[in-house]
């Protein structure tokens, strides 16, 4: 059988081994999803509730050895991998408490004669292909409303992450949920794909790259099925000249260099108001000084290494390309003694004098770079900010409330938020735009995406 490797970036070793699924395995998983599924559907919806809600009780109960797993596998410091499995509770919860409303029927103004009402019916069988980055939150998205409306659930992770598909199972198998309803396979990427063009999958739900997003609408071409697809980001934040300067710097910061800026929604560049620009620089330059790059076991660590050493030469490069362009680097690499060429552990960096000539202020990171940029007024903020191929999140910093919410309206993204960021709050949609992806998880709009509407037209006598 052919095999793969989970290398850490903590110290490079071989920290998972797995085999792939055979084609056997894949068609069987794949048979027994299909099966499952009628019964799982005719189900009460609050018994699919109370099974679910068992299953975060079951993947709760072992959450120190997963935040400890989430570390060695992708690297993430120890203090903060807890805050992910928080967050996984938060959000399955929050879709199991709104299922009933979010999937009751629509029913029609009475009309003589007849009843006409909406039923939300799932799918079938819903694959899930999930990042490392957020390994349990970006998967929870899709998986946890699939579920409860009467979807059946094949996982495939990461091959960075695959113990997060295990422990989902296990969650989900000593829950009690029914053979087949929730599976995982580890798959390569050609059977990734031979999985989506099977007829037996309804939905994909994709978290990735955009070039692997343009793979999956490749391989569902043709086959009139639906797909979720959360894709890059280079998201935006601006400081005007009346936000709270201490909070903005502070909240923009943890933005964008929290899990080492590996964040889809992670702050990628910053514009500043013109009046606030040196304090605001001065500011972000402190703080960044503060961080601690370490070995993320270490509970001291605040910054871990990236993913791979590959991730990290990549920012290296866009820092690098930068620097020779004009801009300027604010932080002394010198600082971090553990930043290492040749290995994941990358020294944060802020950069000023750039402009969207850039690579470093159009193109994803997703590693611990912010870019600023002096700004005019508003008008230029604006501009800039929609100046980008990407639209996830957004953030504006303003004591005026109304003016925020003006510009509000005028930023393309799935999310503004106003002096705050890099949160998804589960009863908001959870939704990108140009190419950040399409569809939606969260939400009640979420269970939308992961059903179609029947229409019921009765005649009565």
């Amino acid at each position: 059988m052919e095999r793969f490797q989970t290398i850490t970036p903590v110290d490079g070793s071989v920290y998972v081994e797995r085999e792939f699924a055979t084609p056997t395995q894949i068609d069987e998983a794949l048979a027994l999803a299909q099966k499952a599924q009628t019964h799982w559907q005719d189900l009460p919806l609050e018994t699919r509730q109370t099974l679910c809600h068992e299953a975060v009780k079951c993947f709760v109960s072992h959450q120190e050895a997963i935040a400890e797993e989430i570390t060695w596998m992708m690297g993430r410091p120890i203090s903060q991998t807890p805050g992910e499995i928080a967050g996984f509770v938060e959000r399955a919860m929050h879709m199991i408490s709104i299922a009933p409303e979010a999937l009751s029927p629509v029913y029609l103004p009475e009309k003589a004669g007849f009843t006409r009402y909406i039923k939300r019916v799932p799918l079938g069988t819903v694959f899930v292909v999930a990042p490392w980055n957020y390994p349990y939150l970006t998967s929870i998205n899709a998986i946890m409303p699939a579920l409860l409306a009467g979807n059946t659930v094949i996982l495939k992770h990461s091959a960075q992450t695959p113990l997060c598909a295990e422990r989902l199972f296990e969650a989900f198998r000593e829950a009690g949920l029914p053979d087949g309803v929730f599976q995982y396979l580890h798959l390569t990427h050609a059977d990734t794909e031979n999985v989506m063009q099977h007829e037996s999958v309804r939905h994909v739900a994709f978290t990735g790259s955009v070039s692997g997003g343009k793979v999956v609408e490749q391989a569902i071409a043709g086959r009139f099925i639906s797909a979720g697809l959360e894709l890059g980001g280079k998201d935006p934040a601006y400081i005007r000249h009346d936000a709270n300067i201490q909070q903005a710097v502070e909240t923009v910061i943890d933005g964008a260099f929290f899990n080492s800026g590996q964040s889809c929604c992670g702050m990628e560049r910053l514009y500043v108001h013109e009046s606030v620009y040196d304090d605001v620089i001065d500011l972000s330059a402190d703080l960044v000084r503060q961080y601690q790059l370490g070995r993320p076991d270490d509970a001291s660590t605040n910054m871990g290494p990236l993913v791979r050493t590959a991730a990290a030469d990549f920012v290296r490069g866009q820092v690098d390309e930068a620097i020779r362009q004009g801009a300027i680097g604010l932080i002394d690499a010198r600082h971090f003694p553990q930043n290492q060429l040749g290995s994941p552990y990358l020294a944060p960096q802020l950069l000023v004098d750039v402009d969207h000539s850039m690579r470093v202020m159009t193109e994803e990171t997703f590693g611990p770079v912010l870019g600023i940029q002096k700004v005019k007024d508003d008008n230029e903020a604006l501009a800039l900010m929609n100046d980008s191929e990407f639209g996830l999140t957004a953030a504006l910093f303003t004591q005026d409330i109304t003016a925020g919410e003006h510009m509000a309206d005028k930023v393309e993204s799935g999310t503004v938020f106003l002096n705050r960021c890099d949160y998804l709050d589960p009863g908001l949609a959870w939704v990108g735009i140009k190419n950040s992806g399409r569809g939606c998880t969260l939400s009640q709009i979420g269970f939308e995406h992961l059903t179609r509407p029947k229409s019921f037209h009765i005649k009565h006598g």
